[in-house]
């Protein structure tokens, strides 16, 4: 059907790769580009022979210019961005220029602040609009299959949603004493920023990892939960209609926050630069060079995750709540792609959003989050290619009132 670029090299591109592959009818060809060409050259290796012709490319992601010599050069359909969330408006600049779609899975953040918030990205609408090309936003998981999920009650379930509690569970176990299971640089800055969730149209904000409760997952068991601010709160706050409270909550063991904490109290998660040998760097930079390398946990991981959606709201006007999850083994993804879940859970949607923008069922102008496009077609992808989903009509619930809850202990 057509070719992708596809820029970044590390676990998630992998399995960008191994899926487009297995998807030839659709990724007719593919290049694979990075600043580290090797690791690319690495996974054609790998790969190639089969059914999609693969390329490979050196681009810095931090310079539009040589992304459209790169684009011009490959000409693909779709670009299809699992590089670093700071590089998201340099590629995006590229495509305009270049007229190509884009799919991307993390929104836009500025490398000076932990700032994660959309509205650079939804500021380039009505430059998409007019250039008559489609930039699917978050195609990941979380963003990204939640976005979907909650479309999908919305369609099928509910005539109104009032509250979401999205649920992010690890229950992996690589064995190192502490590591991070995606980049540890977004990884950290994400954990350690303030907490803030949406609630009658205001966003209220917590102390980083201030609020835990304990929710017991499907195949893996009660596991204690934290309050985060994550991006996909604020575009199903403005897209879902007649929503009351919208939260996100992941899980994190006692070991590794006991050694975040220490980290963060001597100073190496900061991103504030600092003076060392006579160049100035930022520690958290310093931290990620010595932490293992999040693509190297796929062989040394066992255990599953479970991420879904806790949807309340109105049918037919009575209560109803619902659970829209998925369960993801490590080892069996490890099986298939080599690499652990939490890679193959982002990477998997990825194809999913590109191939839908390829294949015209998810294209239209403009700058879009993927609760904007009908579900269907994402809904039955995950299920073929490697995330079947599972529902509950009667899930264990959360406390809806955070405040009233804690001033009652």
């Amino acid at each position: 059907m057509g070719k992708a670029l596809i820029i970044g090299a590390g676990g998630v591109a992998s399995v960008v790769v191994h899926k487009c592959v297995q998807n030839s009818d659709v990724f007719e060809e593919i290049c694979i580009a990075s600043r580290t060409v090797s690791k690319c050259d690495a996974l054609k290796e790998k790969l190639d022979g089969g059914k999609t012709k693969i390329h490979t490319a050196q681009v810095d992601a931090d310079n539009t210019e040589e992304v459209i010599e790169l684009i011009k050069a490959f000409g693909p359909d779709v670009v299809i961005n699992v590089a670093l969330p700071y590089q998201d408006l340099t590629i995006m600049d590229a495509c305009l220029a270049t007229g190509v779609h884009y799919v991307d899975t993390a929104n836009y953040e500025p490398p000076e602040t932990a700032k994660f918030e959309y509205k650079w990205q939804w500021a380039y609408k009505e430059k998409f609009e007019k250039a008559g090309l489609t930039a699917l936003l978050g195609s990941g998981f979380d963003p990204g299959v939640t976005g979907v999920f909650t479309a999908h009650a919305q369609k099928h379930e509910f005539d109104e949603i009032h509250y979401i509690d999205i649920v992010d569970a690890n229950a992996g176990d690589h064995g190192y004493h502490f590591a991070t299971n995606f980049n540890p640089e977004i990884n950290i800055r994400e954990i350690t920023a303030n907490g803030r969730y949406w609630k009658e149209g205001e966003w209220i904000e917590t102390a980083p990892l201030e609020k835990k409760e304990v929710y017991n997952l499907p195949e893996i068991g009660p596991k204690d939960i934290y309050l985060l601010y994550h991006e996909e709160l604020e575009s199903l706050a403005k897209n879902i209609k007649g929503l009351k409270q919208i939260r996100f909550w992941m899980t994190f063991s006692e070991k590794y926050l006991t050694h975040l904490k220490v980290l963060e109290n001597v100073g190496m998660t900061s991103i504030e630069p600092i003076e060392f040998e006579g160049q100035m760097i930022q520690p958290i930079h310093f931290l990620k060079a010595v932490l293992p390398d999040p693509a190297s946990l796929g062989p040394r991981t066992k255990g599953k995750t479970n991420i879904g959606c806790i949807i309340r709201g109105l049918k037919d006007g009575k209560e109803k709540t619902y659970y829209v999850y998925n369960v993801c083994d490590h080892e069996e993804c490890y099986n298939e792609v080599g690499s652990q879940a939490i890679s193959y859970t982002t990477g998997v949607p990825a194809m999913i959003g590109a191939m839908l923008v390829m294949n015209g069922e998810w294209r239209k102008p403009g700058v879009w989050n993927v609760e904007d496009f009908n579900p269907d077609p994402f809904m039955d992808a995950l299920n073929k290619w490697g995330l079947p989903w599972q529902e509950s009509h009667n899930p264990e619930l959360l406390d809806l009132d955070l405040d009233a809850k804690e001033l009652s202990r």
